[in-house]
């Protein structure tokens, strides 16, 4: 099988189970060429059980006008906000606090999370939720 170029990637981060061919899918795949109904009928089936999450999704576009795609896991901050049940960070990061985790809950998170993150040390991608935590304006115990 001869291997296909690839032209682009594009990184959306989409409602799970609810992606519309509406802005951002719609004007992101159009431009490539690409049959937006297509992606999103197969993102909508494959994230179906995870509805009311954002799960980003990256697509591989061909020069052939086709594409492949895979999804993650949600970004830490969404992961966050479900844990401690926020609707959005503090809009005053360092001034204002939004809500406390504990080191338990940061390393729980750490390990739902890890597959997606660039290190295989449950340590390290602590100090990456952590750091995420501290830019929403929630503190770590």
């Amino acid at each position: 099988m001869a291997v296909k170029k690839v032209k682009t990637i594009i990184k959306l981060n989409l409602p799970a189970g609810e992606a519309t061919p509406a802005p951002p899918v719609g004007p992101a795949l159009g431009q490539h060429g690409l049959p937006i109904m297509e992606f999103v009928k197969a993102y909508n089936e494959k994230t179906a059980k995870l509805k009311g999450q954002i799960i980003p999704a990256v697509i591989t576009v061909y020069e052939d006008r086709t594409f492949s795609f895979i999804t993650k896991l949600p970004p830490v901050a969404a992961i966050i906000k479900r844990v401690l049940a926020l609707t959005k960070g503090s809009g005053k990061a360092g001034r204002e606090s939004a809500g406390k985790l504990t080191k338990a809950q940061v390393e729980s998170i750490a390990q739902e999370k890890l597959a997606d993150l660039n290190t295989d040390n449950v340590q390290a991608a602590a100090k990456v939720v952590a750091g995420t935590a501290r830019s929403m304006g929630i503190t770590v115990e």
